[in-house]
């Protein structure tokens, strides 16, 4: 066995000398002692016996980070080829790989691995260990990996200036560039914390980022959850008993006071070189490393939500790149977001977030999960959890409730077809208030959710956006529509971009604010509203004023909303997260229908967002312009989008618009903008005659094959009664989990 103690400082001191010299110092100079037995406790705290094992393709600097790392932290240093390989070997490690090929190589580099052992030290890998699973299993035992993640292109270029081509799997034929990307897949099996590494990065700012990712991995209690209407006050009384993580706040949902919960210290923010790094990624890729930072490890190891983010975005999605960035015209860009399996935005949460649900809730309880939608929700929540194990089926069931008569033919089609064994969709006969409110006081209901755990051992959750883990992965295609449009060339990273949503809950406004605040050079957020356009009003004024306000169905129906709960979060942020405020403002709109924002919040307001509302005739001219002049069909509400930016962009940047939804969602209207005299009342007659246009994109394959599959089928519908909708739930609850 190869053991540490070869590797122990050659100046002893003894325990008898060590604490004659701290006596000496404490008495003479405290201060200093007290700062040197600082830095000392924390160093030690930080590895005890663990080791930090440093993992990268070659060329990474793992060998210069790893030695400055032990430097900092005052422990021993190993550097698996130099300490490990070439001890063992008696020779370099290029003749040794020159001599026996990379086959014998790798074979003899993972029984070396195997007889190492080693604790509270700085080891540096080879570039080939990960390749070797015995190896690296024995080696991960004792220790918290590290990867070094460098662009591919960076390491091309620094192995080409230090002229290495002694790498193992380097051959005729298998180019350095198939080697790196062949090897990411081992990398990314085994690491604990990923640390982002750019090309002009100094090795001792990659140390630091080292040191403070290992704080991080090994103290989660740095990424708790507040609600937004918790008094700072009130928090620091409640201690650590009451904290909230990640697991905790995606199956509960809501707050029980109400609020909606948000990370306490907010989110991580990245470099620009960061950034930079991420240009040539892939989505997957973006994905992965983007909420690494918003998930702590404890919550979700590194390794697990991989494995997520390939079951969600892998094959479930028609294109390739995923969220792919279109040119529209002029300056104004197609952020298209239909490409997953019920064609809308919404899919990019809801193909993920059952996984994230799945892993973090207890075993020991069922759970029934609540959405309400004006549309797009229904579909893509059913469709996301269909896809479970089915041991999760078991577990974890799910009800829809939509406004009856509140979303489009084809919709309502989807939300009935896509329903599950372990899923159901329910029409009320009222709007999407209703609906959303309703569950809001469904789960503040403490005799309600009390009596459905004590009675059926079920707990309630929230699939809406109201949950926090809806919106992360939003944030990731905001990042990663950015990042496309400097790997086109478009732009260089730095240059900034205005973003139009059509908005309605404000969920994916917030999230293209958050990817601003994670470092994306967003200019302006840009709020594109229907007829129902409280929003637009608020943000002009200050005031959120629903007196007299009836909700107005349009041919956008998934922003016919005038509660927007996400706002609550917006507005917790830019007051500094004063929940009293919050809680203020959200009760007077609660009791009295109105609320004024105060001057200076206003003021911050208007420094990120902007608004605009677009008519039902507008948003039809529109579809038929863009149509006419470049081929392209918008949906309705990527066509209210287009009209709000038109009016509001001053064109002196890129704008991204967000495409929401696929346009054969909304058949009808969009035959109608089309100015088709005659509509059959079946929506697949509908697809069939939209598809005859030949048009971009294409019709929705999955949306096609739902509608052929499953037609309307049955479903419950039930009055606009809080109890009654209760009463579904019991009844719901009875039958799947007794």
């Amino acid at each position: 066995m190869f053991h540490i103690f070869q590797y122990q400082p050659l100046r002893l001191i003894t325990q008898n000398s060590l604490s004659s010299m701290c006596l000496k110092l404490m008495l003479s100079r405290p201060v200093a002692f007290a700062q040197i037995w600082k830095s000392w406790f924390s160093s030690h705290s930080l590895l005890g016996k663990k080791n930090i094992i440093l993992m990268g393709p070659p060329g990474a600097g793992k060998t210069t980070t790893g030695r400055i790392v032990g430097q900092k932290l005052d422990c021993p240093v190993i550097d698996i080829d130099d300490d490990v390989l070439e001890t063992t070997c008696n020779m370099s490690v290029s003749e040794k790989l020159r001599d026996v090929g990379y086959e014998e190589f790798l074979e003899e580099e993972g029984k070396a691995l195997l007889k190492f052992s080693a604790s509270g030290s700085v080891i540096s890998l080879s570039g080939s260990n990960p390749m070797h699973a015995a190896g690296m299993q024995h080696i991960k035992k004792n220790g918290i990996v590290v990867y070094l993640d460098v662009p591919t292109t960076v390491i091309m270029s620094r192995l080409k200036s230090k002229q290495m081509d002694r790498i193992v799997g380097l051959s005729p034929g298998i180019s350095l560039k198939d080697v790196l990307q062949f090897r990411k897949q081992f990398y990314r099996r085994w690491f604990d914390i990923r640390v982002l590494c750019g090309g002009d990065v100094e090795a001792e700012v990659v140390a630091e980022k080292v040191i403070d990712a290992v704080k991080r991995y090994q103290d989660s209690e740095l990424e708790t959850f507040i609600s937004t209407r918790s008094s700072r006050s009130g928090r620091s009384m409640e201690g650590d008993s009451h904290k909230l993580y990640f697991s905790d706040v995606v199956t509960q949902g809501l707050a029980l006071d109400g609020g909606l919960f948000v990370p306490e210290r907010g989110l991580s923010k990245f470099t620009a070189e960061e950034w930079q790094g991420l240009i040539e990624a892939t989505y997957i890729e973006r994905a992965q490393v983007i909420l690494e930072r918003c998930i702590h490890p404890a919550d979700i190891p590194a390794s697990k939500l991989a494995e997520i983010i390939e079951s969600a975005y892998g094959e479930n999605f028609s294109c390739s790149k995923v969220a792919p960035v279109r040119h529209l015209a002029g300056n104004q860009f197609l952020l298209e977001l239909f490409h997953g399996p019920t064609a809308s935005f919404k899919d990019f949460a809801l193909q993920l977030v059952p996984h994230l649900f799945a892993y973090c809730i207890p075993r020991s309880c069922n759970y029934l999960i609540l959405v309400a939608t004006s549309g797009d929700t229904g579909s893509a929540v059913l469709d996301g959890f269909s896809r479970l194990h089915d041991t999760d089926k078991q577990r974890i069931a799910l009800v829809n409730f939509f406004p009856e008569d509140g979303v489009s033919p084809i919709q309502k089609s989807q939300m009935i077809g896509c329903q599950k064994e372990n899923a159901w969709s329910v029409g009320v006969k009222s709007d999407f208030d209703f609906c959303q409110t309703a569950i809001k006081q469904i789960f503040t209901n403490s005799d309600f959710t009390g009596f459905l755990t004590v009675e059926y051992g079920t707990a309630l959750a929230a699939a809406n956006s109201i949950n926090w883990a809806r919106l992360l992965p939003q944030i990731v295609y905001h990042a990663s529509a950015y990042l496309d449009l400097v790997h086109q060339g478009i732009i260089s990273f730095g240059s900034p971009v205005d973003i139009c949503i059509p908005t309605g809950n404000f969920g994916n406004m917030l999230a293209a604010f958050y990817a601003k605040m994670m470092g994306i050079p967003i200019r302006k957020c840009i709020c594109a509203s229907n007829e129902n356009n409280v929003l637009t009003d608020f943000i002009r004024t200050g005031v959120y004023d629903l007196r007299g306000r009836k909700l107005i169905s349009s041919f956008s129906p998934a922003v016919d909303i005038l509660k927007s709960s996400n706002l609550e979060r917006y507005l917790h942020l830019i007051a500094n997260e004063d929940g009293q405020l919050v809680t203020q403002l959200f009760n007077q709109l609660e009791n009295q229908g109105h609320f004024q924002l105060r001057k200076d919040l206003l003021g911050k307001l208007q420094q990120d967002l902007v608004a605009g509302w677009c008519s039902d005739e507008d948003c039809l001219a529109a579809i038929h312009s863009v149509y006419s002049t470049t081929g392209y069909i918008l949906d309705t509400h990527t066509a209210v989008a287009k009209v709000v930016a038109d009016r509001l962009q001053d064109r002196s940047c890129p704008i991204i618009i967000s495409s929401t939804a696929h346009y054969s969602k909304f058949a009808p209207a969009i035959l109608r903008a089309l100015r088709i005299a005659e509509i059959n009342q079946n929506p697949l007659s509908q697809l069939h005659l939209l598809s005859s246009y030949s048009a971009l994109p294409p019709i929705h394959w999955g949306l096609l094959e739902t509608l052929k599959k499953t037609g309307n089928g049955d479903h419950q519908v039930c009055v606009a009664d809080i109890s009654v909708l209760m009463s579904h739930i019991e009844t719901l609850i009875q039958n799947h989990f007794m």
